[in-house]
């Protein structure tokens, strides 16, 4: 029963600060948008940077572009 004439004060002044910080937080305008921030990961651009005209994006047919190959290897499977 003592317990309570500590608990009981201790938490009318915890939700009395929670109160006070959420209404501190709503006068400063932390809550006022809170649909932009999702649009705007759904709308983001994520497409790639345009290249200059003049050059082309390496393709797995431009034999060019193709990464070199470890020594040793070879393509044919005949043994």
């Amino acid at each position: 029963m003592e317990a309570l004439y500590l608990l009981i004060p201790l938490s009318v002044v915890l939700v009395g600060l929670a109160v006070w910080i959420f209404f501190r937080m709503q006068d400063s305008g932390q809550f006022d948008d809170m649909d932009s921030p999702a649009h705007a990961i759904l709308l983001d651009d994520d497409r790639p940077v345009a290249k200059p005209p003049g050059e082309r994006p390496p393709t797995t047919l431009d034999p060019d572009s193709a990464p070199p190959r470890p020594p040793g290897r070879s393509d044919d499977n005949t043994q």
